[in-house]
C-alpha cells in the first residue's frame, strides 16, 4: 500500500462523523451524541526493503448535548470502568500504608 494513500484514508476516517453522530429527536427534545476521538499514523521507505505504513483510530463516548426549547445542555458521558478501575487504585494504595504503619 502507497504511503500517501495510507494518510489520506487516515485523513478520511478522522472527520467530524467520527465525533458527532447523526442527532435524533424526541418529541421537542433533539440529542447529539459526542466521541472523543483519537488517531495516529506513519509510514517510511527504505532504499532495500519496501514501504509501509499503518494509522490506529480509538474512539470512546463523551457525552450527549440535549437541545430542548432552544437550550443546550451538556450531558457527559460515565465511564464506570474507570470509576472502578480508580477505587481499585485507592484501595490497594489504603492497604499498603495500613500494612507498612502496622509492621513498624
Amino acid at each position: 500500500m502507497d504511503v500517501g494513500e495510507t494518510m489520506n484514508q487516515m485523513r478520511d476516517a478522522m472527520n467530524v462523523r467520527r465525533v458527532f453522530g447523526e442527532p435524533y429527536k424526541e418529541g421537542d427534545v433533539t440529542i447529539i451524541p459526542v466521541a472523543r476521538v483519537r488517531g495516529g499514523g506513519g509510514g517510511g521507505t527504505g532504499e532495500k526493503q519496501g514501504r509501509g505504513g499503518g494509522f490506529g483510530l480509538v474512539a470512546a463516548p463523551a457525552g450527549v448535548y440535549v437541545v430542548k426549547g432552544g437550550a443546550v445542555s451538556w450531558r457527559p458521558a460515565v465511564d464506570v470502568n474507570r470509576i472502578i478501575f480508580g477505587c481499585q487504585v485507592v484501595a490497594v494504595i489504603w492497604a499498603l500504608v495500613v500494612a507498612s504503619s502496622t509492621v513498624r
